[in-house]
């Protein structure tokens, strides 16, 4: 799962010319959510969201109050091109969730923003529309996040990855039945054996 989250002054939401939702001062979140995306992630963004602090204090400190602190709006679009990529130019959307299991995803996410802090204050565009979201960036303050699922993880490894790194171990501990034979010590008696002329190859054995 992955969300932008912007500081606004204020931010809505337009569809075919009605604005349908609006906030003042808060947070803007464009959500993406990818297919392999679970129950665990979906907390894991609510937290994040909610606790994220980009709001002065009251001294003007900055980086020192979250939304929920500030009792400020959150204005939620879900955006499933955040989950692109890229082949050369074209945009791929193939990790995004599928539609019909993203907006029950979608609204789950809602439903737990609203658990966690005050639902007033949880406001939405509309799944699946074409939106106008109009965002007043207040800093500029833009934050990346991703849940831990999407990020790189070598425990997330599949059985065929491991079994190819394993592999690669193995043929850089083990030396070839070529290398072997080069580096085995050579009997005096045998015609091929170095004089010595070329470099004594006695540094290259196995001690």
């Amino acid at each position: 799962m992955k969300a932008i989250v912007q500081r606004v002054a204020q931010a809505s939401v337009t569809v075919g010319g009605e604005q349908i939702s609006s906030i003042g001062r808060g947070l803007c979140v464009l959500l993406g959510i990818s297919l392999e995306d679970t129950q665990r992630e979906l907390e894991h963004m609510v937290r994040k969201i909610l606790n994220l602090r980009v709001f002065e204090d009251e001294s003007g400190k900055h980086w020192s109050k979250s939304v929920m602190d500030k009792q400020y709006e959150v204005l939620c679009v879900s955006q499933f091109t955040l989950q692109c990529i890229l082949k050369g130019n074209k945009p791929d959307y193939h990790m995004a969730m599928p539609t019909e299991q993203a907006e029950s995803f979608y609204n789950n996410f809602l439903e737990q923003l609203r658990k966690a802090y005050k639902p007033e204050l949880i406001k939405d565009g509309k799944f699946g529309a074409y939106m106008q979201v109009h965002i007043q960036n207040d800093g500029p303050v833009t934050i990346e996040l991703e849940s831990p699922a999407a990020a790189v993880d070598p425990k997330q490894l599949t059985k065929l990855e491991k079994q190819q790194q394993r592999k690669e171990k193995i043929r850089t501990k083990v030396p070839s039945e070529s290398s072997r034979e080069r580096n085995a010590p050579r009997n005096k008696d045998d015609p091929s054996a170095s004089s010595g002329a070329e470099g004594d190859v006695s540094s290259e054995r196995e001690p």
